[in-house]
C-alpha cells in the first residue's frame, strides 16, 4: 500500500472517529443539560412544589430541607396523616421518585394528591433536594 493511500485511509479514520465522537457527546447533552443546567433545580422546585412546601418552614405540606435520609412523617412541626406517621419509610432518591409519580402506590391514604408526572422533572427536583440534604 502506498504512503498516500495509508495516509488518506488513516484521515478517513480519524474523522470517522471525530464524527463519532460528537455524535456519542451530543446524545448526551440533554440529559445532562436536564439534571445539571438546563432546568434550575431551585427555580423547579418552586415552580412545582413551592405552592405547598418550603425549605426551611412547614406550609400545607413539611419542610423539605434534609428529606433524602430522613423518615417519613417525622418533622415534629408539622402534623400528618396517621398513614404517613406509620409509614415506617426513610426516603431516599428511588422513594421520592415514586412518591413524586403516585404518592398512593407508596403510602396509601395520605394527605398529598399533587403528581410530577415529568420523569425528568422529578429528578431535578430530586437532585435539588439531595444536595440540601447532609450525607
Amino acid at each position: 500500500m502506498s504512503r498516500q493511500r495509508v495516509r488518506k485511509t488513516c484521515g478517513r479514520a480519524s474523522l470517522a472517529l471525530a464524527v463519532l465522537a460528537l455524535i456519542a457527546s451530543s446524545a448526551m447533552l440533554p440529559s445532562q443539560a436536564g439534571v445539571q443546567g438546563g432546568q434550575d433545580g431551585q427555580a423547579l422546585f418552586q415552580k412545582r412544589c413551592g405552592g405547598c412546601h418550603a425549605l426551611d418552614a412547614d406550609h400545607e405540606g413539611p419542610r423539605l430541607r434534609g428529606v433524602i435520609g430522613r423518615a417519613a412523617g417525622t418533622v415534629k412541626t408539622f402534623k400528618y396523616s396517621a398513614s404517613l406517621q406509620n409509614a415506617r419509610l426513610t426516603w431516599d432518591e428511588a422513594k421520592l421518585d415514586k412518591w413524586l409519580t403516585d404518592t398512593e402506590s407508596v403510602v396509601p391514604d395520605n394527605d398529598m394528591a399533587f403528581r410530577v408526572p415529568k420523569q425528568d422533572e422529578r429528578a431535578v427536583i430530586i437532585l435539588y433536594l439531595k444536595s440540601l440534604s447532609t450525607p
